[in-house]
């Protein structure tokens, strides 16, 4: 893969032979494709002996945890902030998935900025924040973090005979617990991953993304099994919660903008645990005159909003002039903030039809 430098793998080499108490993070609400990097990554240092963690500024969704294995001790700074802080400050190695930039993670970013460590970034997101990183492992093109962290870990296990002296022998020698098993552990959460940030194939598709799946089925991973835990396993709240919402609160605009938002009263009303509206923002993308669709959820002090697009036009462009985010051209997010966008939570109806009619008048 291209975006391997392949003058860099003996550098990441020398840093993770180094290393002994490695992190890995992601960006604060960690999806499904945050938590398939960070835990490919560290089973991975895990397998060569590495004391590695999983640092994340707060608790994954209760559907998602299971990509996070047993064998992978995880700190979540909303549940323990100051061990997660300490983690942070005694790791040796800091590897950043899934994001652009340590701001990403939001409350943990200072403790991040004043660490000596060596520093690597893995991720798939525009304008990726170079000059804080030793290391960066990024591209857009390509599926999704758990893509990158697949090709990564293959130019890791590559031999590699300009890697600096003693390197790589040093590195081979720990390598005796890197068995299939591991390599199938490794792969099962990389393609759990790829899956939740490719809507199960459904968009940022490229030709490697089908190569890692094939590859990975060969391997051993059990898709099958996958699958029914991403889309199979939901609590029946969640599917009258998608009903309600696709039937009182979908609103589709002239020019092909379809908009719900989720207010707290309706999170409470369907008991709604973290996760559960994941998906909800593609559905009126089945429509076939919308061309953009965006979800407004409201959260404490603020509304997240998932923006999802078809072909032509840019879900990024819009997260990016109107909802402090970003992401990529046809999914990105951001945020509504209350008292500064928008006077109060009941004017978010109002603020967002207003937007979308300018995007796309």
């Amino acid at each position: 893969m291209e975006f391997i430098r392949q003058e860099n793998i003996p550098v990441l080499r020398q840093w993770i032979t180094a290393s002994a108490r490695p992190i890995i993070l992601a960006h604060t609400h960690p999806d499904g494709d945050a938590l398939g990097a960070t835990a490919g990554l560290a089973l991975y240092l895990r397998s060569l002996g590495k004391d590695a963690a999983v640092v994340l500024p707060d608790t994954p969704a209760a559907n998602l945890l299971f990509i996070l294995p047993e064998a992978v001790p995880c700190l979540c700074a909303d549940q323990d902030g100051d061990a997660a802080r300490t983690r942070i400050a005694e790791a040796d190695l800091i590897i950043l998935a899934d994001a652009n930039a340590f701001n990403r993670v939001e409350g943990l970013e200072p403790v991040l900025s004043a660490s000596k460590a060596p520093k690597v970034l893995v991720d798939h997101h525009l304008n990726p924040d170079t000059e804080a990183f030793g290391l960066v492992f990024s591209t857009p093109e390509i599926s999704s973090a758990s893509e990158v962290v697949f090709w990564l870990l293959k130019a890791l296990s590559t031999p590699e005979s300009h890697a600096p002296e003693g390197a790589s022998a040093r590195l081979s020698a720990s390598e005796g617990a890197w068995t299939p098993e591991a390599k199938t552990a490794v792969g099962t959460v990389l393609m759990a991953g790829m899956t939740t940030d490719t809507n199960n194939f459904a968009n940022s598709v490229f030709p490697s993304t089908f190569r890692m799946a094939s590859e990975l089925l060969a391997a051993g991973v059990d898709r099958d099994a996958l699958l029914q835990k991403l889309y199979n396993s939901y609590r029946e709240n969640r599917v009258r919660l998608m009903g309600y919402m696709q039937s009182e609160q979908l609103r589709i605009l002239p020019n092909g903008a379809a908009y719900m938002v989720l207010t707290q009263d309706i999170q409470q009303h369907f008991d709604m645990q973290d996760g559960e509206s994941e998906g909800l923002v593609n559905v009126p993308l089945s429509i076939g005159r919308v061309k953009l669709s965006v979800l407004v959820k409201e959260d404490a002090g603020h509304f997240r909003v998932s923006v999802r697009s078809k072909k032509g036009t840019s879900a990024q462009q819009l997260a990016q002039r109107h909802f402090h985010g970003g992401g990529h051209e046809n999914a990105a997010g951001g945020k509504i903030l209350i008292g500064e966008d928008i006077p109060s939570p009941e004017a978010a109806p109002a603020y967002l039809e207003q937007i979308l009619k300018d995007y796309l008048a």
